[in-house]
């Protein structure tokens, strides 16, 4: 175990490709690099609210005393650091935004672990960059908990993200207009320490393509082949690279609807090369089950990024991507034949998921067909996502009259049902029940693949607002509380919170829609 202070920190991406190294935080355009030197802008007070025990020790980093908060805080850096802030592009709502870049994350340098490998170190919030733009590269404590926490929860539930190593306030204050709508106020700010392997993004290639840097877009691809998928090799390693992350991004996109996980703003710039979840802004989980449903004010009225929208849109910013390696390929045609895999990666990944999630040890037409029927049948009855796989765990398989059954998920609706509704959805249920009897499978597989595929604690936006509130008042207790509950959210150990939202919550601000103001 090392100290923050006193870590070798390495500078691989620094050291490697071209950047502007006057340190100036000044707003610009810098064409012809890939990052700004960038140090951290130091805070009033940088106090600690959470630290990752669990992550720590798998970085071999030392729990922190003053002086290493003093680092997470943005107010010291070590001779070995290197901070800067990457330059890249991406498309924004499905629009050319051009140079973006990291306008409040600096990056310190890379840390590496016991066993040896390299993990990216990057404050969020620590200050202005090169590419903060009109901003003040600030991040506030509303979203600063709800990066912190989210990006552990989503460890905790198996599905790939970035990860977060501590949260500390500043004891500055930040101005904000949360929802853009003239009515800015001042709100306590905050620091998270984000890591992962690399913060690499599709924008980071769009950046060369667009400005037609072809030998910075060749370097960059070389290199993270090299370093991230060090397994490709020969004559197509640059075609086999991009199958990979069309592969890794099918599968991330399972796995956000295996939980009933919402992004809000799938740009380009917040789209892993690693297939990482990144870059936690407006998000949400499922609460009643709508494919339409985004937490983004933002993504109103369009709804681009609606939870059911979530793989198509994955494979349109795959198609970016593409675009932007298209230049060092003699011929495209492969790259888009590659591209189109993500259809067949996607839908047989789906298929698995949902199967495992209704219990199912296989999967073939009259599963496929069934699931198709569930996914219909939820999204005309809108029950609570989490609530109705876990009843449906508990619902036997023998034979019920309709009653029972709609008794059975009464805890999960949000509102009576209507005819229609109760039709349907009994009579989808009653042939989820004839599967499972001809599948003669002995219910304890059964039940146990499904406890493992649906979670029973999902960290719902009501539940991160209410910490938040607390948090301003001085009052941790709710979050403490969800600092330990993340960590186990397939037991039943925190069935406290396996309740719907609350009435209050549906409209109350940053318990269903948020913006991407933090």
């Amino acid at each position: 175990m090392q100290r923050l202070r006193t870590h070798t920190y390495q500078n691989q991406f620094v050291t490697t490709f071209p950047g502007e190294e006057s340190g100036s935080l000044q707003p610009r355009q810098t064409p012809g690099v890939l990052y700004s030197l960038a140090r951290p802008t130091p805070v009033k007070a940088p106090t600690l609210l959470a630290w990752s025990d669990e992550l720590a020790q798998e970085l071999g980093i030392e729990r922190p005393d003053e002086t290493d908060i003093q680092i997470l805080g943005g107010n010291l850096t070590t001779p070995s650091m290197q901070p800067y802030a990457a330059c890249y592009a991406g498309h924004q709502f499905g629009q050319w935004a051009g140079q973006l870049g990291d306008g409040r994350a600096i990056t310190l340098g890379e840390w590496t672990t016991p066993a040896g490998e390299a993990w990216e170190l990057q404050l969020k919030g620590a200050g202005p960059t090169a590419y903060s733009r009109r901003a003040d590269g600030r991040a506030v404590l509303r979203s600063s908990v709800r990066e912190y926490l989210m990006s552990e929860a989503m460890h905790y539930l198996g599905v790939p993200t970035t990860r977060a190593l501590s949260l500390v306030s500043t004891g500055d204050q930040v101005m904000r207009d949360m929802f853009y709508n003239g009515n800015a106020a001042f709100e306590p700010g905050a620091i998270v320490l984000r890591t992962a392997p690399s913060f690499l993004r599709f924008g980071s290639f769009e950046m060369p393509a667009a400005r037609q840097e072809l030998e910075n877009l060749r370097q960059l691809t070389d290199w993270t082949i090299a370093r991230y998928y060090p397994q490709l090799q020969g004559e197509n390693q640059l075609l086999d690279f991009f199958g990979e992350v069309v592969v890794r991004t099918a599968r991330l996109m399972v796995e956000w609807l295996r939980v009933g996980f919402v992004h809000g703003v799938m740009n380009t710039d917040n789209m892993s090369i690693l297939g990482l979840t990144i870059d936690y802004g407006p998000y949400s989980f499922l609460d009643d089950f709508d494919p339409n449903f985004t937490p983004n004010t933002t993504d109103l009225p369009g709804r681009r990024y609606a939870f059911g929208n979530q793989p198509s849109i994955a494979y349109w910013n795959l198609s970016r991507l593409a675009s932007a390696l298209a230049p060092l390929l003699p011929d495209t045609a492969p790259l888009v034949a590659t591209l189109k895999e993500f259809e067949e990666h996607f839908w047989s990944g789906y298929h698995r998921m949902m199967g495992q999630k209704l219990g199912f040890e296989e999967v073939q037409e009259k599963e496929k067909a069934l699931i198709s029927l569930v996914s219909e049948t939820l999204a005309l009855v809108k029950p609570d996502m989490t609530l109705f796989y876990q009843l449906l765990t508990e619902l036997p398989p023998a034979p019920q009259e309709d009653k029972q059954i709609l008794e059975h998920f009464n805890d999960s609706f949000y509102g009576p049902l209507n005819a229609e509704q109760k039709a349907a959805f009994v009579r989808m249920l009653q042939q989820w029940k004839e599967r499972i009897r001809e599948s003669k499978e002995i219910p304890d597989m059964r039940i146990s693949r499904m406890q493992k595929a649906n979670p029973r604690f999902i960290l719902r936006n009501y539940l991160l607002h209410q910490a938040i509130e607390g948090l301003e008042k001085g009052d941790s207790s709710l979050f403490d509380t969800l600092q330990q509950a993340i960590k186990d959210p397939y037991s039943n150990k925190w069935d406290q919170f396996l309740v719907k939202r609350p009435d209050w919550a549906s409209q109350k601000a940053g318990c269903s829609m948020l913006s991407c103001s933090s």
